[in-house]
């Protein structure tokens, strides 16, 4: 056997023991026995660089160095889930479900692992990225770090696709976040609030050494890719075990929701006695055709639910109500708070909504209150301890002026909150209002953050969202931590924003109720801003899914002359103020009007393709028939229950190559 043939085989063998050890849980050798060969490997890459392999399981040890962890944009968008907290809610999901599918409907019911999201990338076999979560659109690559991970096999067995994606959630099992602690506390360092920040966390050191000393683990649970040949999540999950990923053995597929419900609470009682943590149940539909039939929501798969545990609760002492002024002047008043432990965080602070919340539950300063952490995130109060209010207890006055302006606040009819309507020279709004315009969804400025656009603000250089384009460098400069390659940063980055698409300007304006979804649908309408401003209420309220709310507040937001100001000036600038020829070139109102139920499997577009295709056109795509739908596009294997409503309500059935036909 030579050199090269000697050092495959040891990486072989090395693999295959791993996949014993932490997939299998059925180690064949002693560690010791495993350590001796891997320093034999170790010493023969050392003698023979040029058969180096970045995926040799010498390389777990880690000792990469990542100083800026680059932004990728995924293949596949990462949703988040719905949540629901009882039998009431699954069934309404059930019904939405069975509204839109035909056929019987299975369930897969997954643990929902406590830890960091993960992207993995494999190709021809072999771990090429590991991507965060990130805001679902992109994330930050880790690759280095992840490869330090042992439950992530960086070379898989059996018959994989050629490229695929695999998510999963790195954690910290229990034991080895103890263990840590107790290290840690011997050092008379702080130890560590809880697994799931101290996982996210670890995920960006700088040293992968460092990440490679933490017993991190990598629990799978969804692939994604294009001809993957797997028919439902079950089979997947299967599949992915076979392939050599770490995927929990707790996975089952059911029938009903009775038997969703069923898993759930075996879940919740008996929780504590797995080897990591988890916050509650996803419950997935199984069928992945059924899946690509409902599709997703703005924000999550119509196809998935998350069942969360009921939250943690503690009692705390209620020191001081305090008020935030939000980007569009919403007033929030904030419970200061005892520090207490609270599902693994110190708790501080929690929110109280609004003046009518305080008043619903008579929450009071000096009050014993309940808190805990709604979706297990944010926390909140949700009762007193009336037994231990003090004699000398006040009833909260809410406040009447803005604590930053002092400006008289505003309660509109109907609405829950109060507002400063000092729009212009508030702080905290002119501030929010930046800081939502840089943000990622919207113009996703590189290298401006929301610490020193207050900073821009305090100082006096700049007022309004127009101005960051008239910095330059010199300008910045003097500013906190700014260093001269921040400064051209910053600079270059507010430059590059003048290429971001229509769509997200229109989004980036902090128009009130304007979100992603509503300011999408409001470019591909109006198609720029000029036609947007003319547009009345009424005319706002023709728009698909457009409420006289939203019309209301676009209305209100153009009839600003300082408004109208800003806008003209980012014009100037070049920012995009309408949708750009080239992809105005590749749409038409050819199907204005009219609204498509797809259903099938297509063979010369894909459904996705298909669906653009309909919008692009000026078509609207609904997810059920119903008597204001105008064609059912039928695919192969459409279900017959859908073929039965559309023919009972005399909708046309059109073939895929008739569609072509119509938009050709």
């Amino acid at each position: 056997m030579n050199t090269k043939q000697k050092i495959e085989a040891l990486r072989d063998e090395l693999r295959q023991h791993n996949y014993n050890y932490y997939i299998l849980d059925n180690p064949t050798i002693s560690d010791y026995e495993f350590d001796i060969k891997l320093k034999e490997l170790q010493a023969l890459e050392d003698k023979h660089p040029e058969f180096y392999d970045e995926n040799s399981p010498t390389l777990r040890v880690g000792g990469a160095i990542t100083k800026n962890f680059n932004t990728v944009v995924h293949d596949f968008r990462m949703y988040s889930l719905d949540n629901s907290y009882s039998k009431e809610d699954l069934l309404d999901w059930e019904k939405r479900i069975k509204k839109l599918v035909d056929g019987q409907v299975q369930y897969t019911c997954e643990l929902k692992y406590d830890g960091a999201s993960m992207n993995l990338t494999y190709e021809n076999g072999k771990l090429i990225r590991a991507v965060t979560r990130g805001d679902g659109v992109q994330g930050d690559e880790v690759t280095a770090n992840v490869k330090t991970i042992k439950t992530v096999p960086l070379q898989l067995r059996g018959d994989f696709p050629e490229r695929f994606d695999i998510r999963g959630e790195i954690i910290l099992p229990i034991d080895g976040f103890l263990k840590m602690n107790e290290e840690r506390i011997a050092n008379d360092e702080e130890p560590y609030r809880n697994p799931r920040n101290t996982a996210s966390g670890s995920l960006k050191l700088q040293d992968s050494a460092e990440v490679a000393k933490r017993p991190l683990e990598c629990l799978l649970y969804s692939i994604k890719g294009n001809n993957l040949n797997i028919s439902t999540q079950f089979e997947g999950l299967q599949k992915a075990r076979e392939w050599g990923f770490k995927v929990p053995k707790e996975a089952k597929l059911v029938n009903t929701i009775d038997e969703v419900l069923a898993f759930v609470n075996y879940w919740d009682t008996h929780r504590h006695d797995l080897p990591y943590e988890i916050d509650g149940i996803v419950i997935k539909v199984n069928n992945l055709y059924q899946q690509d039939e409902l599709g997703f929501t703005a924000k999550a798969p119509r196809w998935a639910m998350a069942y969360k545990f009921k939250a943690e609760q503690v009692s705390t002492r209620l020191n001081e109500i305090t008020y935030q002024v939000g980007r569009t002047g919403a007033i929030t008043p904030v419970a200061n708070l005892e520090p207490v432990q609270l599902a693994g965080t110190i708790v501080k602070r929690a929110s109280l909504h609004n003046a009518d919340q305080i008043e619903k539950l008579d929450i009071r300063v000096g009050d014993e209150v309940f808190v805990e952490k709604g979706g297990e995130i944010i926390p909140k109060i949700i009762a007193v301890d009336l037994s231990k209010r003090p004699e000398s207890s006040l009833v909260t006055k809410y406040i009447s002026r803005c604590p930053e302006c002092y400006t008289e606040l505003i309660r509109p009819e109907g609405e829950a909150k109060h507002y400063c309507p000092n729009y212009n020279a508030c702080p905290p709004q002119v501030i929010g209002r930046i800081q939502h315009y840089i943000s990622r969804k919207a113009m996703d400025i590189e290298g401006l953050g929301g610490e020193t656009v207050a900073l821009l603000v305090t100082n006096g250089l700049v007022t309004d969202y127009s101005d960051l384009y008239e910095l330059k460098v010199e300008d910045v400069l003097p500013l906190e931590r700014m260093a001269q390659k921040s400064a051209e940063n910053l600079v270059n980055g507010i430059e590059a924003s003048k290429q971001i698409p229509f769509e997200r300007v229109l989004f980036a304006l902090g128009i009130r109720y304007v979100g992603e979804t509503v300011a999408k649908k409001l470019a591909k309408h109006y198609k720029s801003i000029d036609n947007l401003k003319m547009a009345s209420i009424l005319d706002l309220v023709g728009v698909d899914e457009i409420g006289e709310r939203i019309a209301e507040s676009v209305v209100e937001f153009f009839s600003s002359e300082e408004n109208i100001r800003i806008v003209e000036r980012l014009r100037a600038f070049g920012v995009q103020l309408e949708i750009s020829a080239e992809k105005l070139a590749n749409q038409t109102n050819k199907l204005n009007g009219n609204s498509f139920v797809v259903s099938g499997v297509f063979e010369t577009v894909s459904r996705t393709e298909l669906k653009k295709l309909i919008e692009d056109n000026g078509g609207k795509v609904s997810s059920s028939i119903s008597s204001k739908t105008s064609y059912l596009v039928a695919g192969d294997k459409m279900g017959p229950s859908k073929r039965t409503k559309a023919e009972d309500l005399k909708i046309p059935i059109i073939s895929e190559a008739e569609f072509l036909n119509m938009i050709s």
